[in-house]
């Protein structure tokens, strides 16, 4: 495995395993919300780390690889969907954690990482690393 998907898989663990904790701890309570506001800053530099280093690697070569390219086109779409779910979320809560809604979009911004998550391992970290043999 290369040391980019290692890391990459080793921060998905990190960020799905935080969030399991703020849900544990629960979404309303003081300690969930400092739980979620590192996870926050983590899940960030997390993605900036795949669109600076997995993206542009894997467009590369999808100029010479048309199943490649097919894949990013349909991933493209669901990632800006995913993003969107998560700027969504840190934008609306950025003041302070509240309100009734804030159990219910916690729900669809743990929803929205874990299919992104799954998608990923299952099928862009494969071609990345198929890529670097």
């Amino acid at each position: 495995m290369t040391i980019l998907i290692e890391e990459l898989k080793n921060e998905h663990s990190e960020i799905v395993a935080a969030l399991n904790e703020v849900k544990k701890l629960g979404i309303l309570s003081k300690e969930g919300q400092d739980k979620l506001v590192s996870v926050q800053t983590s899940l960030l530099a997390h993605l900036e780390m795949e669109d600076d280093q997995l993206y542009p690697a894997l467009r590369k070569e999808a100029e010479h690889n048309k199943d490649l390219k097919n894949i990013l086109d349909l991933f493209e779409m669901d990632m800006e969907d995913v993003s969107a779910v998560v700027r969504e979320f840190f934008d609306k809560y950025s003041e302070e954690f509240s309100g009734k809604e804030l159990p219910e979009d916690f729900e669809n911004l743990i929803t929205a990482l874990n299919k992104r998550i799954s998608n990923e391992e299952e099928s862009l970290y494969e071609e990345y690393e198929y890529m670097n043999k």
